[in-house]
């Protein structure tokens, strides 16, 4: 009588833990963004730094800052995960009376992904495409895709070429 007790007591024990679930952390989900490089249109191989890059970010409420004031040769921007379309303003100071502002406009299709239950879900754009509106002095002359799916932050996926 003494033995059942025991192997029921172990039998409910091993029911009792077998029904539990791992516990679910989320390192490495998160939306990727759009990573943009430039480079020197006489050169398309070549890095090229846009010396006083202002970037903002174009919403229905207003501009917002993104970037102020770099010198850089990347940058890395948010894509809007509930529209289809997201634009920007980059702006180029070369000196005190000449700034260039040209407005650039990326259409994507998003995607959401689900990941899992602990990191939920993450968007991927796909068919990335760019419009350039550029003011009266041209300072980007050009834009290439060079990936049309964003699905990671690792690498370029679009080239700016001025």
């Amino acid at each position: 009588m003494n033995k059942q007790k025991i192997v029921l007591f172990l039998m409910v024990g091993i029911l009792a833990f077998s029904a539990c679930e791992k516990d679910d952390i989320c390192v490495d989900a998160d939306t990727p963004r759009l990573v943009v490089r430039f480079y020197d249109i006489t050169d398309t191989t070549e890095f090229k730094d846009v010396q006083n890059l202002i970037v903002r970010g174009l919403t229905t409420s207003g501009a917002q800052d993104t970037i102020i004031n770099s010198a850089l040769d990347s940058i890395v921007l948010p894509l809007r995960v509930n529209e289809n379309s997201t634009s920007f303003t980059l702006s180029r100071q070369t000196s005190i009376d000449d700034i260039n502002i040209d407005t650039i406009t990326f259409t994507y299709e998003a995607k959401e992904i689900f990941i899992s239950r602990a990191c939920g879900y993450i968007v991927n754009f796909d068919g990335l495409q760019t419009t350039v509106v550029q003011d009266d002095s041209v300072w980007i002359q050009e834009t290439r895709i060079i990936t049309p799916l964003i699905e990671n932050t690792a690498s370029a996926h679009v080239k700016i070429l001025h």
